[in-house]
């Protein structure tokens, strides 16, 4: 009985840490992005559409590498992961309303840009 109710107190308390405080969203959060991180990798493993789209990727990296520093080409490494994170920066960065992707240079956002499109 001891143990139950010791049981049940820890998870009381660790259900109040996640809904009142905000003691646990950083390692939430950082599991989250772990876990997409993951499912991103896997679909492209297991992803056909990405075959097809990976030699318009590497043309890409190709035409542009010139122009970047090592920080924007890693950031472009990120972008071009997988299919998803690809849609994820069309959708944000190369809409009618664009915001700035601050790890890339306005001139190097708007060329990957045109060329996504």
């Amino acid at each position: 009985m001891k143990r139950w109710i010791i049981l049940g107190a820890g998870i009381g308390l660790l259900y109040y840490l996640a809904t009142e405080t905000d003691k646990l969203d950083e390692p939430m959060a950082q599991t989250d992005a772990l876990i997409t991180k993951i499912e991103r990798k896997l679909d492209s493993m297991t992803g056909t559409k990405l075959i097809k789209a990976d030699n318009h990727i590497s043309q890409l990296k190709t035409e542009i590498a010139n122009r970047m520093t090592k920080v924007e080409l890693a950031a472009l490494d990120g972008i071009l992961e997988s299919e998803h994170t690809v849609l994820e920066f069309k959708d944000e960065y190369c809409g009618d309303n664009p915001s700035r992707f601050t790890a890339l240079s306005k001139d190097n956002q708007i060329f990957i840009c045109d060329r996504l499109r």
